[in-house]
């Protein structure tokens, strides 16, 4: 429990918020109201991210102690007033051709404007996270992994994952095929989107490679002469800290769509859909502390899996969602669904371990 000591703290405080909030506007009824939207949202962002905080894992367990502080604080800053409220803002401002204070006093003062303005770009806004996320799952499928879930299709997909640019060559035939999904007007639009979201994957990957080349050297230097190689190291770990560190808030901010846009379809409230999945972001982020601190990913094998399957779905589901309706609890279902598998399959492969060793 002491890893949601502060979640449980953030969350009463939140509330607390919330309920002044609700009053103020609506008296005791908008007061209660308000408190039950925002724990709707809560609940709702922590089912949709969970596969969020099992992938963040995946990455943090390789970090040292500096950088997952880094990622407490910093991240979690980002995570709840950046990806949740500010980024929102930005969006509308962008593509409605607004300045972002107009945009700010539509989000306080005008909500349901707000939300129509936002909800117009969905389909740019799912292509770019749909892209994005797309990728975080085929270039997994694609691996050729020690572990394989389903071996029969992934061992199949890894021999694919060794023609160059496999990956990147799906997600476009994907954008490419989604264009026909909207109407002639935003396929410009959808498609810039698109590829932006392919193009933030691949910038973040380049000077990633690019920085484990410059420690490679560094090591190789190590190796070659003792000194000073201590500092020079550091650094590059440090810079390598920085790169994935901005890979998992783009992740986040991927992830974030989804919530922020369904959750326009329980409240017009900017303030309350903030303070809901603000509390859910917190949850998700000591989740992914927890997760590495307990060794869950090496305890249950198949857990890396289901998530990225669930990111994978995910990413289909955002795609789809530009022409058809699909329900939130949907998204969150196909989410638990591919985790829960893959936690049975789990503890299923560690009692036929347990039996081969007896």
């Amino acid at each position: 429990m002491r890893h949601f000591y502060l979640d449980f703290i953030f969350t009463v405080i939140a509330l607390m918020i919330a309920a002044w909030w609700g009053y103020s506007h609506g008296g005791m009824g908008g007061m209660i109201s308000t408190l039950s939207i925002t724990a709707i949202l809560a609940v709702m962002e922590i089912s949709l991210s969970f596969d969020n905080a099992v992938v963040n894992a995946s990455v943090l367990k390789h970090w040292d102690e500096f950088w997952k502080k880094i990622f407490l604080t910093v991240g979690i800053l980002i995570a709840v007033f950046g990806m949740r409220l500010i980024f929102p803002i930005v969006i509308v401002a962008i593509t409605a051709d607004l300045g972002v204070m107009e945009v700010v006093n539509l989000a306080l003062y005008d909500p349901k404007e707000y939300s129509v303005k936002l909800l117009a770009h969905h389909a740019e806004i799912s292509a770019f996270g749909g892209m994005f996320l797309l990728l975080v799952f085929l270039n997994f499928v694609f691996d050729d992994k020690e572990v394989h879930w389903f071996d029969w299709l992934e061992s199949r997909l890894a021999k694919l994952g060794k023609v160059n640019a496999m990956s990147v060559f799906v997600a476009l035939v994907v954008l490419m095929t989604s264009l026909s999904w909207v109407n002639d007007a935003q396929d410009s639009a959808v498609l810039v989107a698109g590829i932006w979201g392919i193009l933030v994957y691949l910038g973040v990957q380049v000077v990633s490679g690019m920085l484990e080349g410059d420690l490679e050297e560094e090591l190789e230097g190590e190796e070659n002469n003792n000194s000073n190689s201590g500092a020079s190291t550091g650094s590059a770990i440090m810079k390598g800290g920085i790169i994935g560190f901005l890979y998992l808030e783009v992740l986040d901010a991927s992830f974030s769509f989804d919530g922020v846009i369904g959750a326009f379809a329980i409240t017009n409230d900017v303030i309350v859909i903030m303070l809901g999945l603000a509390i859910g972001a917190m949850f998700v982020r000591s989740m992914t502390i927890f997760l590495v601190d307990k060794g869950t990913l090496d305890e249950f094998i198949y857990l890396e899996h289901g998530a990225h399957y669930a990111i994978g779905a995910l990413a289909l589901i955002m795609l789809l969602s530009m022409k058809f309706n699909v329900p939130e609890l949907v998204t969150g279902l196909v989410g638990i669904a591919f985790i829960g598998w893959a936690l049975l399959a789990s503890l299923k492969h560690r009692k036929l371990e347990a039996k081969q060793v007896t």
